[in-house]
């Protein structure tokens, strides 16, 4: 029976066979044996040994290690040990993958659900589940490089913050005394700017903040240096840069943390990467980009020719400014030494003095003639007055008629038996009414 089992285990492609290759766990006596599919198999495996066994052939089969796989990424998961899970699927199948920490902290971009991707490393089992997956060592973005889609990832997600907004940018001082670099020691940015700095404005000091400004760790480098002009060493601005290169060459300012860095910097920052056609993060977070570290240092300092042709032109507005006003002031005091109060004080008093009583005069005359006016008028109404008041009536015979002190105006007022009052120039009578008569009546 044994060799029977080995003949058809031969069938397998791995032409090994099984019984052989497992270790023997579990040992059973002659008359003991275990049947399956009419086989007497005389040695019983642990799952751990098939997984084990299954893991040994996968590791051995060439075509699995170093090997590419392209589909669509779901269910996509970073633990906070650093290590993500995820499945990679296509129209008919999944496989699920793992990418440790180690591999994962390398990402430039954040792999997204339902992005197409190619992932790259070795297809193993899990020995614990008993399932095949693939442990990935790199994952690039399909259709386009992974260094350019984190670009637009952390792009997106620091303009939501406000970190590139045109409200943050501040104005470079006019005449800065003291610039701090965070740029390498060696190249030749760093002897641009000085150069350029030196030429233009002699007199301003710059001070260095070496640095490795591409590779590993050159991003946290870069923030110190920015962190440390801000808050230990203060200057009056700081240029942050490097050379041209490659978008790889050129990463380390595209960091989060550099970005940040330079957000939170409290003077003024320039920034100067590569040429005039890179761009990178950190260009949207400074005050202000310069296309290469020499407009960097012509930005960053005024040029001395031009501060002296500008002193120049003011000097010479200010001198034509006073000339012109002390010519002004010359000619009207001239005017005034000319003048008639200068020359002829006395004749110019008598004429004042004759002006001024024909003035007055004519103020009392004209005074005199509205006062006469003002008494006619007044005669005037005094006679209306007399002529309308109800004692001169009252004179002439006539009387007020009333009843219960309101006046009688008609004989509709008042009615038979009623007591009237009749009120003459030197008394009161009180009557009754013993009859009415109307106008017309007979």
């Amino acid at each position: 029976m044994e060799g029977a089992f080995e003949d058809r285990c031969a069938l397998c492609p791995f032409r090994q066979p099984i019984a052989d290759t497992f270790p023997r766990v579990q040992a059973v006596h002659s008359s003991s044996f275990v049947r399956m599919g009419g086989l007497r198999v005389v040695t019983v495996h642990s799952v751990s040994d098939v997984n084990r066994y299954i893991k040994d052939l996968l590791a051995g089969e060439p075509v699995l290690r170093g090997i590419a796989v392209r589909g669509e990424i779901s269910n996509f998961k970073r633990y906070p040990s650093g290590h993500c899970y995820f499945t990679l699927k296509d129209a008919n199948s999944a496989l699920k993958c793992v990418m440790f920490r180690s591999y994962a902290g390398a990402l430039r971009f954040v792999p997204q659900n339902g992005m197409q991707a190619v992932a790259g490393g070795s297809i193993s089992v899990y020995e614990r589940d008993g399932v095949y997956q693939l442990y990935v060592e790199s994952l690039l973005p399909e259709g386009t490089g992974d260094l350019a889609l984190a670009f637009e990832q952390l792009k997106e997600k620091l303009a939501a913050e406000g970190l590139f907004d045109a409200s943050r940018k501040r104005v470079l001082p006019a005449f800065p005394k003291k610039i701090g670099v965070v740029t390498s020691s060696a190249g030749a940015v760093l002897r641009d700017i000085y150069r350029v700095s030196k030429r233009r404005w002699p007199q301003v000091q710059l001070v260095l903040y070496p640095v490795q400004v591409q590779g590993e760790g050159a991003a946290g480098q870069i923030a110190a240096g920015i962190g440390f002009f801000s808050r230990k060493y203060p200057v009056d601005v700081i240029i942050a840069g490097r050379g041209g290169g490659s978008m790889e060459d050129l990463w380390a300012f595209n960091e989060e943390v550099v970005v940040r860095a330079i957000a939170a910097a409290k003077v003024p920052l320039i920034s100067a990467v590569g040429h005039e056609t890179d761009f990178t993060l950190a260009d949207f977070a400074a005050d202000v980009r310069a296309a290469t570290p020499s407009q960097a240092a012509e930005l960053a300092v005024p040029d001395r020719a031009e501060v002296r042709r500008q002193v120049e032109n003011l000097t010479g507005q200010l001198t034509r400014q006073m000339q012109g006003a002390i010519a002004a002031r010359r000619a009207r005091l001239e005017n005034i030494l000319q003048s008639r109060v200068l020359r002829e004080p006395q004749a110019m008093l008598a004429e004042r003095r004759q002006r001024l009583d024909f003035l007055l005069a004519g103020l009392q005359k004209s005074a005199q003639a509205d006062m006469q006016a003002k008494r006619h008028r007044l005669g005037l109404l005094l006679n209306r007055l007399a002529a309308i008041n109800p004692a001169a009536v009252m004179g002439r015979g006539y009387g007020l008629l009333t009843r219960q002190d309101k006046l009688i105006t008609s004989v509709r007022d008042v009615a038979v038996n009623d007591e009237l009052k009749v009120t003459l120039r030197d008394g009161s009578i009180f009557v009754r009414t013993l009859a009415i008569k109307e106008k017309g009546d007979r």
